[in-house]
């Protein structure tokens, strides 16, 4: 009887090691990695990709080791963390749209600064204001834009189908009362090295 008792809190001791590693990745504390549904040339594509864009920033500027994460999945490319001034959150975005496979890019940098209401407000009113501009403009995929308002510059980063929709989302843009410029990373669709599935 003690023996068998020995046996089950042996065997108890020895099942949750035998189950697969957990690791804090994209989906999350405790997720096992054999349940990342990419293939794995997907894997491997994706993380080529995120080390190229690593490397480029780091030849830039040593302090984006520190103050920026990047995660590809599936050519899309992640961005977070907090960088000086929208320049450089601009200059990061390009970046990442210049990496060989990018189908994708969300750039969700910060820009540190004390938080000021009243200008924050008014940048958030205008950024609104465009927002919808673009979504009632039926010549306009405006999913495929992203918008920042920075003491009333505008700052758009996205991808337009040709010339036209480019030059009508900055006129949106500059027609929008308060704004004092814009300032438009918007690539064309045929420009983009997207990569094919």
């Amino acid at each position: 009887m003690r023996s068998n008792i020995l046996v089950i809190l042996f065997l108890i001791l020895l099942i949750p090691g035998c189950v697969g590693t957990s690791s804090q990745g994209i989906f999350g504390t405790g997720v096992s990695i054999a349940l990342d549904p990419r293939s794995i040339g997907t894997q491997i594509d994706d993380n080529i990709m995120q080390k190229n864009l690593v490397a480029r920033m780091l030849t830039k500027d040593k302090k984006y080791l520190l103050s920026i994460n990047i995660k590809v999945l599936d050519g899309r490319i992640f961005i977070t963390g907090k960088v000086d001034d929208p320049e450089e959150k601009l200059q990061i975005t390009k970046m990442a749209w210049e990496t060989k496979g990018a189908r994708s890019v969300k750039n969700n940098l910060i820009i540190k600064e004390e938080f000021n209401f009243q200008q924050s407000a008014k940048d958030l009113l205008i950024t609104s204001q465009l927002r919808t501009s673009l979504i009632i403009n039926k010549n306009i995929k405006s999913t495929n834009y992203n918008i920042d308002t920075y003491k009333k510059k505008i700052y758009i980063y996205g991808i337009a189908q040709n010339a036209d929709e480019q030059k009508q989302v900055i006129n949106e843009a500059k027609a929008i009362p308060d704004v004092k410029s814009v300032i438009a990373s918007i690539m064309l669709i045929e420009d983009l090295r997207i990569q094919k599935n």
